[in-house]
């Protein structure tokens, strides 16, 4: 006799599927914020700019999927970017 799945094997399944996806894509951004992060510490403007960026671009991608909240994508953005202009803006 054939066994059937049940609809919690299914959501357990699906729900580990999107676990990883979104660890995938906190991930990316943590090492895009330390890229930035080391970019500034080493007075590379170009650099530096170019990553933020990025990391802008992926912090919005995450907020938008619903993996980090609105709030905190806008807030970790706000707080690179202070970085960015501390360090920059004085030259």
């Amino acid at each position: 006799m054939a066994t059937k799945q049940t609809s919690a094997q299914k959501r357990h399944r699906q729900s580990e599927d999107r676990r990883l996806r979104n660890k995938a894509v906190k991930s990316t951004a943590r090492t895009l914020a330390k890229k930035f992060v080391a970019s500034v510490h080493s007075k590379d403007s170009e650099l530096a700019q170019t990553n933020l960026r990025l990391l802008a671009k992926e912090l919005d991608t995450a907020s938008r999927k619903g993996i980090i909240s609105k709030n905190a994508a806008a807030r970790k953005k706000s707080r690179m970017q202070k970085l960015y202009n501390a360090t920059f803006s004085a030259k």
